[in-house]
């Protein structure tokens, strides 16, 4: 039965759901199933959901909806399963149990991995299955991945997160963090190189607060540890709070080669009040002074944040507050979202929400300051060379590829006609930028 069954995982989220998706795919090819093109031409269905923000739980039932005659009339021999963050909150299930009773798997972010587990029990017992565990039973090594880029890799360091942010769901569906030995991820990268990898990606909800199991190891020691691995040639890393951010890790962008200078790093409101009423433990002043010291340790470096607007209670000098931070900073570009209201969250019994036309009008003041500045600093890139690790043709451009700074910078390239029976996918080549507009670059290949 599973040889000739296909599968098909649609992702919403974080790179932790997405890396997720790539556990569950490995999985299931190793298990025998194949891998379908589309959710039609699927015979197994996967929605790996997030509950961060409310626009991705209207998504993902909007998109579930749509699965409902397909269910109907091919009835067992389609089958329809659900895991990931959402799953994790009873009023979700519940709701599905209700209203969606036509879905096979219901599972959660602790036990993704017993996912062919549960299609197995599913088609022998022919039942439905719903196995969500309240908190996980320990970290599982070695689960197998199929990876989206042969070059390219996430890596999860940690899992979890122990912040507790007013306005986030996180530590309630990914339980509290729980790093893994500094062992393990060695080994893991190093198997990863060998397999053509030479960019990772670090993943955590906090992973600069990456600390050994039972040792001294912290996440710079960990940065350093793999850069000794021959073969790899960027470390990336995601998401970061400023209130961990130590100096120690600053100094690596310095004295690292291979760390990529780009540093992703969340300040979600520039007014102190918001700042505390959101549990967020550091300051406008702290943040800015966090900033000042990654460029005096790297003046090329790329910075990137995440900002919510409208989180309750937030007034017009609030929010001129996080116009100023961010004119200050000149980010190469943000995450911005309007808040919503996420059940089972401190910020979410508030009364004193705001508005929803007066949080769109805020927004849009937002990404103008946001756009200004990432059109800015790609400018500054005409004329110069760069190295690019080439990640595939061009998905947006008349170029031939397209693939990322050091910096993180999307540039779009044309190559020498001679390249043809030497693709450049997966390796760094060196481009000169020829334009530039607020999203990504453009350039010719160099010899």
């Amino acid at each position: 039965m599973t040889e000739k069954k296909t599968f098909h995982i649609t992702t919403f989220g974080c790179q932790m759901n997405e890396h997720d998706s790539e556990i569950m795919a490995g999985l299931l090819l190793k298990k025998g199933y194949a891998q379908a093109a589309s959710r039609e031409d699927a015979d197994i269905v996967i929605f790996n959901t997030c509950s961060i923000r409310e626009n991705a739980d209207k998504r993902f039932f909007g998109t579930l909806g749509q699965l409902k005659r397909r269910k109907m009339r091919e009835g067992d021999a389609f089958t329809v399963c659900v895991c990931g963050c959402m799953m994790q909150q009873q009023h979700i299930v519940d709701k599905l149990k209700a209203k969606y009773p036509w879905v096979d798997v219901v599972y959660g972010t602790h036990n993704l991995y017993r996912l062919p587990e549960l299609l197995d029990k599913l088609y022998q017992e022919k039942k439905k299955q719903l196995e969500v565990w309240p908190e996980a039973a320990g970290i599982v090594e070695d689960l197998p991945a199929q990876r989206l880029y042969a070059h390219k890799s996430f890596v999860n360091i940690m899992y979890g997160c122990n912040n507790f942010c007013s306005y986030c769901i996180v530590p309630y569906t990914r339980g509290r963090e729980r790093s893994r030995s500094p062992e393990d991820i060695v080994r893991e990268v190093r198997a990863l190189v060998r397999d053509g990898v030479r960019e990772i990606t670090l993943l955590g909800q906090n992973v600069n607060s990456y600390r050994a199991p039972g040792a001294e190891t912290d996440f710079t020691d960990l940065i350093y540890m793999l850069a000794e691995i021959e073969g790899l040639l960027r470390i990336r890393f995601m998401t970061s709070h400023p209130k961990d951010l130590s100096d120690k890790l600053i100094e690596a962008f310095s004295r690292c080669d291979k760390l990529c200078k780009h540093f992703h790093l969340p300040v979600q409101a520039g007014s102190d009040k918001v700042l505390r009423d959101m549990n967020r433990r550091y300051t406008q002043s702290s943040y800015l002074r966090l900033v000042d010291k990654l460029r005096a340790a790297c003046p090329d470096i790329s910075l990137s944040t995440d900002i919510i607007v409208g989180f309750p209670g937030e007034t017009e000098e609030d929010f001129a507050a996080t116009l100023a931070l961010a004119e200050r900073v000149g980010y190469d570009s943000a995450f911005t979202f309007l808040y919503s209201i996420r059940p089972g969250t401190p910020a979410a019994a508030r009364t004193d929400q705001v508005p929803e036309e007066v949080k769109h009008e805020r927004f849009n003041r937002l990404v103008d300051v946001i756009n200004k500045s990432a059109a800015a600093k790609n400018a500054a890139y005409v004329g110069r060379t760069v190295a690019v690790l080439t990640d595939g043709k061009s998905r947006s451009s008349d170029c031939a590829y397209e693939g990322r700074t050091d910096s993180f910078k999307l540039v779009n390239f044309t190559a020498p006609a001679d390249l043809a029976a030497c693709s450049p996918v997966g390796r760094i080549v060196r481009v000169k930028i020829t334009d530039a507009n607020t999203f990504s670059l453009k350039g010719e290949m160099v010899e």
